[in-house]
């Protein structure tokens, strides 16, 4: 199954580039909508009473490197396998704005789908790496053809940037295969899980991949593609960025940092907090300050990215749990809000705050298009009833016992989120429509579908979470059962022998 769920949008890519535009469409549709039952059957399939890596494959292809075709899920890759193929078949199904070039745009997506997919499922760091760098190119053209005025700027700085990001990660790789004491290089990931490596080896090489990781996530200071790529981009292209290929960062920090490295992250971790807790403050205050309403959500998606590594830090099962809540949470919210910016900004014309006005007027705005703005916003602020508020609350628990001054600046990040979506809302939804200019297109309701299936999920998920945490209890009580309890003590344990 597992092989199918990547070699079946690749299948559906080679087809449809010998369609039509308009089969291309419905070869990209069936495709997406079979992918997202596979998972479907996925989840009914899926043992939750173990923490270990379930319908696993295992393929040599160059052993004499270490390279192998070894596949597997667990409750960290599920929930994000699943929210990958929700927001493909969203935006295959119900987007039809790209009118320049359709097919490519269609086979480009799948290609895309089947790079994270693969992303998530390979248990060989050279496989995960490949699949890591396969979905770059994809990323860069659709950015690069379908953005708007600064696209190729864009597309160009997201590419060197996520290069360095694979060189970093690869040199991480590496360097893990050379110090393990094997007479081949290891890449197996669960072979690399059980070596005993000196804690300054650690040190050195876990650093080099939250480098890596942290560009794609992207944490701050590594944060500077992040804006410009995700304004120049294409609605459909942006859910898809902010949605699931940022994941990939916090992805990679759970399943190869903290697994692979358990001892130099319990050292490390302090500072991480601390550096997660500043980020989330640096995202709420650069969004506050933006005029742009979609610069505005994607500086908003650097502080709640940062959340992630906060758990990720504290490294309980309370807060592991919270932190892959906080993905899905996370990609689920801002895949609605671009949405919604995009609907906005294709009928009205403008984004910026000082133009906008009055949207939720019954009469002549946009009711229904305000309406799930506003509960996007909600969600994205962490109020009770939404996705966003178990996430975060469950990262807040899991943490402040471990590290109270970041969790409570993250804490307070949460206000600071409230503000500026207080201020988007009350400048974009409320007041009085310009009896001059305010005649806009209807919005169809096909064009409102996905932030319906979208804002039903939030809704649905905040009311009832056992749906989304108990995919990755096990999981998450697994990896915070490897890290030593003290340190210091593993520290100079590790150094005496």
């Amino acid at each position: 199954m597992l092989s199918t769920l990547i070699w079946l949008p690749i299948g559906g890519a080679t087809i449809a580039s010998f369609c039509s535009a308009k089969w291309a469409r419905i070869v990209a549709i069936l495709t997406s909508s079979a992918i997202l039952f596979l998972h479907v059957l996925l989840l009914r399939q899926f043992n939750l009473g173990t923490g270990e890596f379930q319908f696993s494959e295992n393929l040599p292809w160059l052993p004499n490197i270490g390279l192998n075709y070894t596949l597997g899920v667990d409750g960290l890759s599920l929930p994000l396998l699943v929210l990958n193929a929700l927001l493909t078949w969203l935006v295959l199904c119900f987007d039809r704005e790209v009118k320049e070039r359709p097919r490519l745009f269609y086979v480009l997506i799948l290609l895309i789908h089947a790079g994270l997919s693969g992303a998530f499922l390979a248990l060989n760091t050279l496989l995960f790496l490949l699949f890591y760098e396969i979905e770059l190119i994809p990323l860069y053209l659709v950015i690069a053809i379908w953005g708007s005025k600064q696209k190729n700027y864009a597309a160009t700085k997201f590419l060197i940037f996520t290069a360095v990001s694979g060189i970093l990660i690869l040199a991480g790789f590496l360097g893990l295969a050379w110090v393990a004491p094997a007479p081949k290089p290891v890449f197996d990931y669960q072979s690399l899980r059980s070596l005993s490596l000196p804690v300054t080896a650690q040190i050195v090489l876990l650093l080099l991949l939250v480098a890596g990781f942290a560009i794609k996530a992207p944490f701050v200071p590594f944060h500077t593609w992040l804006p410009d790529t995700y304004v120049e981009s294409a609605t459909p292209v942006v859910m898809i960025l902010g949605g699931v290929v940022a994941k990939m960062g916090t992805y990679g920090l759970f399943r190869f940092c903290v697994g692979l490295f358990p001892e130099a992250w319990s050292l490390l971790s302090p500072w991480f907090a601390l550096w997660a807790g500043l980020g989330i403050l640096y995202g709420a205050v650069t969004a506050i300050a933006q005029k742009d309403i979609k610069r505005m959500v994607a500086y908003s998606s650097i502080g709640h990215m940062s959340y992630v590594l906060l758990a990720a830090a504290a490294v309980t099962p309370l807060s592991l749990v919270g932190g892959i809540a906080q993905m899905v949470s996370h990609g689920l919210i801002l895949a609605l809000l671009f949405n919604l910016v995009g609907i906005i900004e294709k009928k009205v014309g403008t984004r910026e705050l000082d133009v906008l006005n009055g949207l939720l007027n019954p009469l002549r705005g946009f009711p229904t298009v305000s309406a799930l703005l506003i509960l996007g916003g909600m969600a994205s602020a962490g109020i009770p009833g939404m996705v966003g508020f178990i996430a975060e609350f469950l990262v807040f628990q899991g943490s402040f016992s471990k590290f109270p001054l970041p969790t409570l600046l993250a804490i307070l990040g949460t206000g600071l989120t409230a503000v500026y979506f207080v201020i988007l809302l009350n400048r974009t939804c409320f007041g009085k429509l310009d009896n001059k200019t305010a005649y806009y297109p209807k919005v169809l309701s096909s064009e409102k579908l996905p932030a319906f299936v979208l804002t039903t999920l939030i809704v649905f998920l905040g009311i009832q979470p056992h749906w989304l945490v108990t995919w990755s209890e096990t999981t998450a009580q697994k990896i915070s059962s490897r890290l030593p309890s003290n340190a210091i003590v593993q520290l100079i344990n590790l150094q005496q022998q």
